[in-house]
């Protein structure tokens, strides 16, 4: 059974491209058992009591989650159940860890990554190997089923995938769904993929987003289509096979900065809305709904930034080290909230995860734990002049201006005008001119910060 709870959810139900993946992760789900999934849409703390006594249900199973508003409901859940003598009962499916198990010694939790992952992971032990598939899975009867259907149409009235109303009414999805393939068959393959093409270099190609360096696997555990364990332990095996420890330790780390994000959420149940250094509470950001328009549709002037945000919009993703700059662009040389970063973001991506989303943003504004520090700007033109050196990555999501050389394509407007024109580039025409300037931006950013240090 799967259940839309978009009514606990609140501000933070699923956005628009993860309600597309949703839609095709549901279809092969459903596929994989036969078509025996039965979907509902409402809340799981009215349904599910009545559906269990509708078809005698005695024990009712779900993979636990850590959001702070499903804690909430899935608590309200469990007592009502058990007040009609039903077990239930929830279980860690998405985790390689607890966030409970992995405290520092005097039991608090962590705030820096590295002590958390190298030490306190380490001292949980192991992560648990995954259970094979089950042999059969007992569904049922038709008798029961006929039942169930007609209490349903009493209870909820229409249900089933389609009746969801996942996709978007205006077909804006098609290159998203080029890009990807969803479901747990997709999910294995894209991991072993990554395994046999992506690890080896991993440590440094994952810096460079025309590599294939990257796992790509983020949808696919934000979704349940894979879990941590089933990567951990077949990158272990991978990257010991292949004598690429520092590879495989840096990959393995990145699944602890998932695990960290959680731990984050877990024990900061604010963390979506509030920085976790309190200094930051009045910093002084700016409002600009046309700077921050620019920054969305990839008009900002900055061909890495540009190229960043049109790629998040066309395929529902975007390179790791790319979001770090488009991140660091928004709040540090355009002044502009994290939280408008973070809610463009949760609407855009086909993996936005509420830990990690809010843990990142906070991570680049420099206002939560272990954070980049605020002095710390990622200037986009070196940035893309050092990890897009050919320009290849702008070429393929900024076309305007991909018969620029590369040595002006990372700063079209650093290029002589003869250049510009052979190239079919008119600035302020089919190319903006940068909205900001970075060397003045990142001073006032700093200025900024220092009026948070009193």
């Amino acid at each position: 059974m799967y259940i839309l709870d978009d009514i606990n959810a609140g501000t933070w139900a699923m956005g628009a491209a993860s309600r597309c993946w949703l839609h095709h992760s549901l279809l092969a789900l459903s596929g994989s058992l036969n078509h025996q999934l039965l979907v509902l849409n409402g809340d799981p703390v009215t349904l599910l009591p009545k559906l269990a006594s509708a078809i005698g249900a005695q024990h009712i199973v779900w993979n636990r989650c850590y959001e702070p508003w499903r804690i909430k409901r899935d608590k309200s859940l469990k007592e009502r159940l058990r007040e009609q003598g039903i077990q239930a009962d929830s279980f860690n499916g998405s985790l390689l860890w607890e966030p409970w198990q992995v405290l520092k010694e005097d039991q608090t939790p962590y705030k820096v990554f590295t002590p958390f992952f190298r030490k306190g992971c380490v001292r949980a032990g192991e992560p648990a190997r995954p259970l094979g598939a089950p042999q059969t899975i007992h569904v049922a009867t038709d008798n029961r089923k006929s039942r169930l259907d007609a209490d349903q149409q009493k209870l909820i009235g229409a249900t089933g995938i389609h009746a969801l109303a996942l996709l978007p009414t205006i077909n804006w999805d098609t290159t998203l769904r080029d890009t990807w393939q969803m479901g747990e068959r997709a999910a294995k393959q894209r991991l072993d993929e990554f395994l046999t093409a992506g690890l080896q270099g991993y440590r440094e190609g994952r810096n460079y987003p025309q590599r294939r360096n990257v796992s790509r696997l983020s949808p696919h555990l934000h979704f349940g289509e894979i879990s941590p364990r089933q990567i951990w332990h077949a990158a272990n095996a991978a990257g010991s096979a292949a004598a690429v420890e520092n590879d495989l330790n840096t990959f393995l780390a990145e699944l602890g900065w998932r695990e960290f994000s959680y731990s984050l959420l877990f024990n900061n149940p604010e963390l979506p809305h509030k920085p976790i250094q309190a200094r930051f509470t009045n910093f002084p950001w700016t409002s600009d709904q046309t700077l921050l328009s620019a920054w969305q549709r990839g008009q900002t002037g900055y061909p890495l930034i540009d190229a960043g945000m049109r790629e998040l919009w066309q395929t529902g993703y975007m390179h790791n080290r790319v979001r770090m700059v488009v991140g660091s662009f928004l709040v540090k040389n355009l002044l502009l909230h994290w939280h408008a970063g973070e809610a463009w973001f949760w609407d855009c991506l086909v993996d936005a995860d509420l830990a990690s989303n809010s843990a990142s943003w906070q991570w680049i504004a420099g206002c939560g734990a272990d954070a980049s520090p605020y002095f710390r700007v990622f200037n986009s033109v070196t940035q893309s002049e050092k990890f897009d050196a050919d320009g290849d990555y702008i070429r393929r999501y900024v076309p305007e201006l991909a018969e620029l050389p590369a040595k002006y394509i990372h700063a079209p407007f650093s290029a002589p005008a003869q250049v510009l024109a052979a190239a079919g580039v008119t600035l302020g025409e089919n190319y903006p001119q940068p909205v900001v300037d970075l060397k003045q931006s990142r001073e006032a950013a700093l200025q900024a910060f220092k009026a948070t240090q009193g």
